[in-house]
């Protein structure tokens, strides 16, 4: 079986940033899969999992009603290991490109005074949201992506090596 995109990524090595995961051709154009990374895998605690939910309602409500982009949004959501999102949008932009809607839609976040859609009608488990946490975050985030917008390494993956033989057989660390 083929590794997916994002398991080609050398986790050792990622630090957070906007990175391209994936670009699919659909009947209608493309689509750009974001991997929208907020710790260091593997050497930072992963998100705290109510934070993770707050920040998921309040980013993917952020982006779906921004006038200039809400045309664009697919998909915001969190990743299973909790270290970051996706996002999937139309078209096929360089990761620099969305820095500024990502940094807005994580300033937004601070200034937030509930999570829009945490009751028992709008969420399947309403009462996992830490709103103060889902602030520090995105604060941190945010802080990190505008002090590092001329770092060319929070747009670019680290890609892993795999080791192929002269046959075409495939060797994996994991």
């Amino acid at each position: 079986m083929d590794l997916i995109p994002s398991f080609s990524v050398d986790h050792r090595a990622i630090i957070p940033g906007i990175f391209t995961s994936r670009v699919d051709t659909v009947e209608n154009g493309t689509v750009t899969t974001y991997d929208i990374r907020l710790t260091r895998p593997n050497r930072e605690p992963a998100v705290d999992v109510g934070a993770m939910h707050s920040l998921e309602h309040l980013i993917a409500t952020y982006l779906r009603n921004d006038p200039d982009w809400k045309d664009e949004i697919i998909y915001w959501g969190p990743m299973g290991c909790l270290t970051g999102f996706y996002l999937i949008l139309k078209g096929n932009r360089a990761p620099r490109e969305i820095l500024d809607l990502l940094l807005r839609a994580f300033r937004s976040v601070e200034k937030a005074d509930s999570v829009p859609g945490a009751t028992a009608k709008n969420c399947g488990f309403y009462r996992m949201h830490n709103l103060d946490m889902a602030k520090w975050y995105a604060t941190r985030f945010a802080d990190y992506l505008a002090a590092n917008a001329d770092n060319p390494e929070i747009f670019e993956y680290p890609r892993t090596e795999r080791l192929v033989t002269g046959d075409g057989q495939h060797f994996y660390d994991s």
